[in-house]
């Protein structure tokens, strides 16, 4: 390992550089791991945006109610020891759920 300091980035704005030089070994660290989670976040919601878009071709499903829309997802609540399907989707800030039947329709 080089004993000079490495040179960083042309990228990285000035201001960042000069804070992260002034910074602690274990700060950096800190910085380092967050950064890094940041960016895998990012590039996930990025590709699931980009999923979103190609999933709205998608056709509609054959028993998905009139009043539900098509983003619906199904999900599985448990209620008094039962467990039903529930269509589910997002209605600006709310999440919206409409009953679609039991998981074992046998029990």
């Amino acid at each position: 390992m080089s004993y000079e300091p490495p040179t960083p980035p042309a990228e990285l704005p000035t201001d960042i550089v000069d804070t992260l030089n002034d910074s602690s070994p274990e700060l950096l660290r800190h910085v380092a791991s967050y950064a890094e989670k940041l960016a895998e976040h990012r590039e996930r919601e990025a590709r699931l945006a980009e999923k979103d878009e190609e999933d709205e071709i998608e056709e509609r499903p054959d028993d998905l109610p009139d009043d539900v829309p098509s983003k619906a997802t199904i999900t599985i609540k448990e209620i008094n020891d039962n467990r039903y399907y529930y269509w589910q989707w997002r209605d600006g800030d709310k999440i919206r759920s409409q009953y679609k039947g039991p998981v074992n329709p046998d029990e």
